[in-house]
């Protein structure tokens, strides 16, 4: 029996069994399956993020009822659980390929570019990690390569868990502030590199800010990169070149 006061973990619809099926039985209102009505939520996230998301205005993107919906979701919560596993299988990771032989530094790259990739593409992703448990089908594949993965590093087993923190706890951070950076971008209708100008410019013009910025730029024109995608890739690469070669210095030690 559970101690007073106590909770046990948020209600999963993964833990209840609800995820795995794809509606109610019987009766169900016909031209909807929760497939559908999944995808259409990703697409309504992808458009006008968590705070433009409801049931009520998924509905009318279905063309359909608040009730209709709630045949196939009991909650708003359980239709966001499905909507964050659905991306996680956006993921293209080497679940059929980790005994191939193939280098576990460039596998692990892999994983880290495609999970970047992934919440720059879907901005309000981010938020939702950590607020469910994210123990879908496509999630639990990418985990178990990227375990496997850095299983094959030469790392002892009490050590995999840290490693696997540093690196996508920072691809992570990466693509939030990546992917949120573009989404301010994009309702100013400037394009990135004239966004990151501008405000350069005007940053540069502030005496409290001037000399900060100009070593700044300084070591931005150093890093190389004509562009702000170049200058975010550069930057990505080779902070994921430090992780991994720190995982490197971490097996050598022994």
């Amino acid at each position: 029996m559970a101690k007073a006061g106590r909770q046990g973990p948020r209600t999963s619809v993964w833990l209840t069994g609800e995820g795995r099926r794809s509606g109610r039985r019987g009766g169900q209102p016909s031209g909807l399956d929760r497939d559908r009505i999944t995808e259409a939520a990703v697409r309504l996230l992808d458009a006008e993020g968590l705070t433009g998301f409801s049931m009520r205005r998924l509905a009318a993107e279905l063309n359909v009822t608040a009730m209709s919906v709630y045949w196939y979701v009991d909650t708003k919560d359980e239709l966001l659980e499905l909507a964050l596993d659905t991306v996680f299988g956006e993921l293209r990771h080497p679940d059929h390929g980790l005994d191939s032989g193939e280098d576990w530094r460039e596998q692990l790259r892999t994983l880290a570019r495609e999970n970047r990739a992934l919440l720059v593409r879907h901005p309000w992703l981010a938020r939702l990690l950590g607020t469910y448990l994210n123990i879908g089908p496509h999630s639990l594949a990418f985990s178990r390569s990227v375990q496997a993965v850095v299983g094959r590093s030469g790392l002892p087993a009490h050590r995999v868990t840290g490693a696997i923190a540093a690196v996508f706890q920072f691809v992570n951070g990466y693509g939030t502030i990546e992917g949120r950076f573009l989404a301010r971008v994009a309702d100013t209708g400037l394009s990135a590199d004239e966004y990151f100008q501008d405000s350069m410019n005007a940053a540069t013009g502030l005496p409290d800010t001037a000399g900060v910025v100009e070593d700044a730029q300084e070591i931005m024109a150093a890093r190389g990169g004509d562009t702000v995608a170049e200058m975010l890739d550069r930057d990505f690469e080779f902070a994921l070149d430090v992780l991994v070669a720190g995982i490197e210095a971490m097996v050598a030690r022994g």
